[in-house]
């Protein structure tokens, strides 16, 4: 099955891990043996030999940098041109891996459909390029808002206002409040340049106001079910059918703590915790019962946003592993039809009519 995966922060790894991702993942975990300035060293998921072999041959690419106040107990930039200049760095290096023949950037329709008909063309995938969609997380890099028209320019389709905690244009996971006056004035440029809204990581405050301000295209690249793990970070069935309602996908995330309850950070486990990869088909499940279909959900598997496999599900070694999620849905009675859309028909209808 292709799958288009809608949320990887692929230049993160190979910048601020330091991660040459044209490697097979065995070589990544072997050079990093004996580190220990990351959580997840030893345990990385994601390269591009790895996705050729589970055939995601489509991604949305992020960039992401944060801004801070000196005394934030979350990490990130001081002041906003040096996370700018943070993604700068995250750009360079995705040419970079075009000029190298690893990646290729999609920023339309047809690029889409030149590069799904590449992938579908019966050959091996072994020399095929990785198409990717750039995308911003979090927009407190976003200097101004004239910035947003050149980052249109190199290619950026979608952005998420914000990430976790206080934000400069909004406030994200674990904070409150509504966006002022520079969140609306972002909104309203990304709808004039016709960039997407990703709903992910908005507060509920921001989440409403945003799609009361907002009426171009919004997708959730990466988000899981409120009713099955009762977390902020995670959408309510209200939010969801409130996405649904425009047209939205919303992409289930492989994150442990998103899977399972009572996740303690350093000290569960995926098998102490059975947090397997049913605890994906159950939440794409659930969005499929409350929407009534199979037309709204995707993946958005974030494997590698800052955890590995000590924090993803147990029978997933590497993210060529989605393709266990087929097999999984289809043994719970989903058709192929459905299957396509949920592994990637629906993130790609979503972006010909984002792009028409």
């Amino acid at each position: 099955m292709f799958i288009l995966d809608a949320h990887l922060d692929l230049s993160m790894n190979a910048m601020e891990w330091n991660r040459d991702l044209r490697l097979p993942v065995k070589e990544l975990r072997d050079r990093e043996k004996g580190l220990t300035d990351k959580p997840d060293r030893e345990r990385g998921t994601v390269s591009f030999p790895e996705l050729r072999k589970g055939n995601v041959g489509i991604v949305v690419a992020t960039q992401i940098a944060r801004f801070v106040k000196p005394d934030s107990v979350i990490p990130g930039w001081h002041s906003p041109e040096q996370a700018w200049s943070q993604t700068q760095g995250q750009l360079s290096w995705y040419q970079a891996m075009e000029a190298a023949g690893e990646m290729v950037q999609i920023k339309d329709a047809e690029g889409l459909r030149q590069h799904f008909a590449l992938w579908d063309d019966g050959q091996p995938n072994e020399s095929k390029p990785i198409g990717y969609i750039l995308s911003l997380e979090g927009a407190d890099s976003i200097v101004d808002i004239s910035y947003l028209e050149r980052a249109y320019a190199y290619g950026l389709r979608a952005i998420g206002p914000a990430h976790y905690g206080p934000g400069r244009y909004a406030n994200g996971t674990d904070a409150t409040g509504k966006m002022g006056q520079e969140g609306l004035d972002l909104l309203r440029e990304m709808e004039r340049l016709n960039i997407i809204l990703d709903a992910t990581h908005l507060c509920d405050d921001a989440f409403w106001q945003a799609l009361d301000h907002f009426s171009g295209k919004v997708w959730a690249s990466h988000n899981n079910c409120r009713s099955l793990v009762n977390h902020n970070r995670q959408y309510s069935d209200e939010q969801i059918l409130a996405l649904v309602s425009r047209g939205a996908v919303i992409g289930a995330a492989l994150d442990a703590w998103m899977l399972v309850p009572d996740w303690v950070r350093g000290v569960s486990t995926p098998q102490n915790m059975n947090c397997g990869l049913d605890k994906v088909v159950a939440n794409i499940d659930h969005i499929c019962q409350l929407a009534g279909n199979a037309r709204h959900i995707g993946i958005g598997s974030d494997l590698d946003g800052a955890f590995g496999t000590e924090q993803s599900p147990a029978d997933l070694d590497t993210i060529s592993d989605l393709q266990k999620l087929v097999l999984m849905l289809r043994q719970k009675g989903y058709a192929e039809e459905d299957l396509e859309c949920i592994f990637h028909k629906n993130w790609m209808n979503f972006l010909y009519k984002a792009w028409s």
